[in-house]
Parts: structure tokens; sequence; C-alpha cells
């Protein structure tokens, strides 16, 4: 069976290369991760891992292991397939997003996007950048090489036992729900893969922008919504040259609160988006804009 991102492929690559509400949810991601403690030492998987930029970042940042899973095997193939595809496709996206850090973070993670980006550039001082990589992921710490990362095609509806895991994290899964079934079957597989205490970390949509907002600045678009099922059906676009068509559930933050609890996990909470410092065009009022709106917001739990 074929799936949407399956079909998409690279042009979802493509799409985050470009798109500022990706280079937000990374920089929410990461400083929620920071306020965590970093991640290492802990067992991680990441759902929804797409192309597996996050997936080696928390390996790069000291996971003990590191498995991403994706329904999509087209999804599952670019991520193996990193370090292959040329500066145009995954690598260009590394240096892209993973160069966008938020405040006061630091850390092996931190210095592999430095390295990414450098590693793209192919240019004058790409060894030094690389260098510096190495320094700041190696001091005060073991110097032996980021673990292997993994990668499993699998329905995170319906995950075999992987675990058990410290932290899971999920960006853009739950809003892949096509009903309250499959929603709450995503929240009970993840806390069965969770040790007591573990954590999940969740970028997920929020609900009721369209048709009051209009996200083409920031890379996507919501073209219709259909009433239809137990949520509403997005239709968007990520607005690569040409337009790549993908679809999601309108799902309500209570919903995703509901599922995570009836799952058993312990706390439930929320975070704004934050979005990374002013530069260039994307200066003070692009983010302001963004802020009053933003597509996403960061959920937390604890089980």
């Amino acid at each position: 069976m074929r799936f949407q991102y399956d079909t998409i492929g690279e042009r979802f690559v493509e799409a985050k290369t470009t798109a500022a509400f990706a280079a937000a949810d990374t920089h929410t991601l990461l400083g929620a991760l920071d306020a965590l403690g970093g991640v290492r030492g802990l067992d991680t998987i990441d759902l929804a891992c797409g192309y597996g930029y996050n997936t080696r970042l928390l390996a790069r940042g000291g996971a003990r292991r590191a498995v991403g899973v994706d329904i999509s095997e087209e999804m599952i193939r670019l991520a193996r397939a990193h370090g292959v595809i040329g500066g145009g496709g995954v690598g260009a996206l590394e240096g892209a997003v993973g160069a966008v850090r938020p405040v006061g973070a630091a850390g092996a993670a931190d210095a592999a996007g430095a390295a990414d980006a450098a590693e793209v550039a192919g240019g004058p001082g790409a060894d030094g950048a690389a260098g510096a990589a190495g320094a700041a992921s190696g001091a005060g710490e073991d110097t032996g090489a980021a673990p292997a990362v993994e990668y499993v095609v699998a329905d995170a509806a319906k995950l075999p036992q992987m675990g058990p895991f410290d932290l899971a994290t999920a960006v853009y899964l739950f809003n892949q729900a096509a009903d309250r079934s499959s929603l709450h079957a995503m929240f009970r597989s993840i806390r069965a893969n969770l040790r007591e205490g573990g954590r999940l970390l969740a970028i997920v949509p929020n609900a009721g922008a369209y048709p009051h907002v209009d996200w083409s600045p920031y890379g996507v678009r919501i073209v219709d919504r259909v009433l239809e099922g137990d949520a509403p059906l997005l239709k968007a676009q990520f607005l690569t040259k040409p337009p790549a068509d993908f679809e999601f559930r309108e799902w309500a933050h209570a919903d995703f609160a509901e599922a995570a609890v009836e799952a058993g996990f312990s706390t439930v909470g929320w975070q704004p988006n934050r979005t990374p410092p002013a530069e260039g065009a994307r200066d003070d009022a692009y983010w302001t804009a963004y802020r009053a709106w933003p597509i996403s917001s960061l959920m937390t739990c604890t089980a």
C-alpha cells in the first residue's frame, strides 16, 4: 500500500529546505530537548521520522539508541540514503534547517548542524567547521562515534514492542490519524514503548486557522477544509515549484490530550512554537506575524 509521502518523496525534502515553519519547528524541538538536559545516554525513538533529520539529530546529541520510524517506505529509503543524495537533496536540508539553533542550546547536536552546513557548502571553511563540531561534541566526553541510527517501516498505530525508550519525538504524526480509533492507538503504541517517566515531545498542528490565516509566507498553504469523519480533512500544499499536495486531519488539542490520558500518560502539557532569531528577509515583523497564529505547538507528555 502506498501512502501520500511515498508519492511526495524528495519534494518533501525540497519543501522543508525553504519552509520557515520547518525552521520554527526545529527551533522549538531543540529548545525542548535542551530544557530536558539533552539526550546523551538515552534510548530514543523518532516517529514519523520522514527523511530522518530528527533521528540523526538525536544520535548526534549522544543518544545511546536512535530509532526512526515511518509508515512511508519512500521516506525510510531517503533516510537510509542520507549521505548519498547530492547537495540539492537531503544534504541541503540539513544545512538550511539544521543550522537554526535555539538561543543557549549547545552540544553535539548543535556542532553537528554546523558540520552539515559546512559539508553542504563544500567551500572554504568546511574543514574548520567540521573540526569545531568534533571538538564541541568531544569536550568533556568520550570521543566515540555517534551510535548507528536504525530505521524501521512501521505504522505508529501498530508499533511492535521496540523499547523501552526514554524519549519519543513525533513531528506531525498525530494529524495523520484518519479516525479517533487510530489516534488513540498511536498514543497507546507510543506509551507501551516508553519506560515509566519517559517523555513524548510532539509537534502538532494548531486547529482553526483556515480560512482566517494565510501561511503561504511560511511555506505551506491550506486550500480546503472538508467536514467528514471524526475530524475535518485539510487539503494543503507544500509551496515547492510546482506545489506538492498533501492532506491531514484537523484534530483539536483536546483530542490529542484525551488520547494521551487514555493511553496512560500521567501528564500532558503544551508549549507555544518558538521562532528562530530574526535574520535577513525573516525579520522581526515576519516572525511576529507567525507567532500570532503559528502552524504548530509543542505537546509534552510524561509516561
